[in-house]
């Protein structure tokens, strides 16, 4: 994304005066360092986490050992069971959690190929669930889901202004 993008993003942030908490597995750390050289950051982003192990999931934000046999690493499950951990710890009006393929193996199907996606956005008490494939080369993955993150923010911080005394419905 464009530095003029998120510097537009963080501004709605402000805006807003909501807060944001980024919990990354597959980006690892991606989607929080393309934000930092907004202005106004540092009044938006609380904080990020990168648990690329299931065993970071785990201790960090505490996902269910259950959910991981169960679902896989790799699932809207635990992506939204990310956001859940993320939030009891590093309480932000608005918490963003993404895991997803970005290299073969894991727990890679016909259903579910490398560049799949699973991102939930906790926003007034409401989750908002996206799954999506990304098509590219490995290299550039983090750079699209990074953006997919930022326009899903955009569009639902839109929503937000246009009604800005109901929450945001659907996803």
């Amino acid at each position: 994304m464009k530095s003029a993008d998120v510097d537009a993003l963080v501004k709605k942030f402000l805006q807003h005066k909501l807060t944001l908490a980024l919990a990354e597995s597959c980006t690892c750390g991606w989607v929080a360092a393309q934000l930092a050289p907004a202005t106004g950051v540092s009044e938006v982003l609380l904080g990020s986490v990168v648990t690329y192990h299931a065993e970071a999931k785990q201790r960090l934000l505490g996902v269910k050992k259950k959910t991981l046999t169960e679902y896989t690493a790799e699932s809207q499950q635990i992506a939204n069971e990310m956001a859940e951990g993320l939030h009891k710890h590093l309480p932000a009006d608005v918490c963003v959690a993404i895991t997803g393929l970005f290299g073969p193996g894991a727990s890679e199907t016909p259903d579910k190929p490398v560049g799949t996606i699973f991102v939930t956005i906790v926003l007034e008490g409401h989750a908002h669930e996206y799954r999506e494939v990304l098509k590219g080369p490995t290299d550039k993955l983090r750079d699209l889901a990074a953006d997919f993150i930022y326009v899903k923010l955009g569009e639902l911080l839109e929503r937000r202004q246009a009604s800005p005394t109901s929450t945001v419905n659907g996803s």
